[in-house]
């Protein structure tokens, strides 16, 4: 039997929240729950978000979030180079701000804690992994790292830990009606095209990705059912997605390429009218569990249970066993068989047992669906 740890709640007023979570997008989106406790906890407080460039974006969007600080980067931290020289002056301006609480949900702490604790924040609480550092002070505000479950339940496992209301489960993605003209810009006949698929091959990390060969199979067998055939990706990306289109091309199957030609904002739009997505275990997934679009997920590489759409009945995720499996490299220098060994098939079954469900109706969550009397997304 499981024997939870006793609460411990925050014993200052609080006012001023400094958040780290210096992470990629579909990790950010993750955390958006966390996030919506913390703005329902402390409903005046202003909240600011640490994070990666990538995100400020999204979060721009985020009534939970009223501040977006860029993460300056930190010794052993590899999502962001850390300029050595301008530290000091950054950890001053932090320090001189008064923060009341500051929260580590980047991880398991080993390298995060010390930074938290340079902020100068009144309290502090996180995680912490076996042997990790944690203020002595705060030491009871800081959780056991799990090693397993959904990302999104390991964070919201710290809200229960300080004694938070819980405020909904939840992804947010709040697409606006300009996201829809853009959309239209970047596709002059989306109208017109009763029903189509979005194809996303890329993923930051090779390792993570499906082969883009299987990718156009798929694509052909969508042709041939009467879907249009919707190509995504980022900018960086797009000689990625070319080559897919090519592959279709010499299929005789016709394409719509939007590689790197919308926005984010534009790209949940346009996901949002998707009968279905296709995709590797990467921030576009965690985009369709927001909006609630069907998906299937090649999980390549990755921890399928940590950060695949937890929801399977409007998600169906597809992941090899494999021995090396989570991948530590960027290209896998095993000959990718957790890729390799997912056929093009079983993905094909996967889709057709979506298409025979009803389409859900995702612009009910154009305010991503938050349950919570604090609005997240206006």
């Amino acid at each position: 039997m499981t024997t939870r740890a006793a609460t411990v709640p925050i014993d200052v007023p609080i006012r001023r929240v400094v958040v780290l979570r210096a992470l990629v997008l579909g990790d950010l989106i993750c955390a958006v729950p966390a996030l919506r406790a913390f703005r329902g906890a402390w409903p005046r407080a202003h909240i600011a978000l640490m994070g990666l460039p990538g995100a400020r974006e999204y979060a721009s969007r985020l009534d939970c979030i009223d501040e977006w600080i860029p993460f300056p980067g930190w010794p052993g931290l590899p999502e962001q180079p850390p300029d050595l020289a301008a530290l000091p002056a950054f950890l001053a301006r932090m320090q001189a701000v008064g923060w009341d609480l500051a929260i580590q949900l980047h991880g398991s702490g080993e390298r995060t804690n010390p930074f938290l604790a340079l902020l100068g924040a009144q309290r502090n609480a996180g995680f912490h992994g076996p042997g990790a550092w944690v203020p002595t002070r705060d030491a009871g505000r800081f959780l056991p790292w799990s090693q397993e479950g959904h990302e999104t339940q390991r964070l919201l496992s710290l809200c229960r830990h300080l004694d938070l209301p819980p405020a909904g489960e939840q992804l947010s993605f709040p697409v606006r009606e300009d996201d829809e003209r853009q959309v239209r810009e970047a596709w002059p006949g989306r109208d017109a095209a009763p029903s189509y698929v979005c194809l996303h091959a890329g993923a930051q990390l090779p390792s993570r990705r499906w082969p883009f060969a299987r990718f156009a199979a798929v694509g052909w067998a969508l042709h041939e059912a009467g879907h249009t055939i919707v190509l995504t990706g980022t900018a960086d990306e797009r000689t990625l997605v070319a080559a897919l289109a090519d592959r279709l091309a010499a299929f005789g199957v016709p394409s719509i390429d939007l590689a790197g030609s919308t926005s984010l904002w534009a790209f949940g739009a346009l996901l949002r009218g998707a009968r279905l997505l296709v995709c590797n275990d990467t921030g576009a997934s965690h985009v369709a569990a927001a909006l609630r679009v069907p998906s299937v997920v090649t999980s390549c590489g990755g921890e399928a249970a940590r950060w695949t759409p937890a929801d399977r009945r409007l998600h169906r995720v597809l992941a090899k066993a494999a021995p090396c499996r989570p991948c530590a490299f960027s290209d896998c220098p095993h000959g990718h068989p957790c890729a390799e060994a997912l056929t093009v098939s079983e993905v094909l079954v996967a889709i057709e047992d979506l298409l025979r469900q009803p389409r859900p109706d995702a612009r009910a969550d154009d305010q991503g669906g938050c349950p919570c009397p604090v609005a997240c997304a206006s």
